[in-house]
């Protein structure tokens, strides 16, 4: 174990705490879990899930282009 010195940026800081509270533990074991996760790569516990929503039309996504201008109209391109 090597204690040391280390400053977080803001948004890490509030990551930390966010994971320490969620897990009731301590800051050193939510630190060392976050580098853990990021070092190996592996993945949330939590799976990505796709928010969708019914919008009454259909659309192909073929045609990026036109696909943006169904939606937001000829005004984007």
């Amino acid at each position: 174990m090597v204690r040391t010195t280390i400053t977080l940026a803001d948004d890490v800081a509030r990551s930390i705490e966010r994971v320490r509270r969620e897990r009731s533990i301590g800051l050193s074991e939510a630190v060392n879990e976050l580098i853990r996760a990021g070092l190996t790569g592996r993945p949330s516990e939590e799976p990505f899930e796709q928010r969708t929503a019914p919008l009454g039309i259909r659309i192909d996504v073929t045609d990026t282009w036109d696909a943006i201008e169904s939606l937001d109209g000829p005004t984007t391109r």
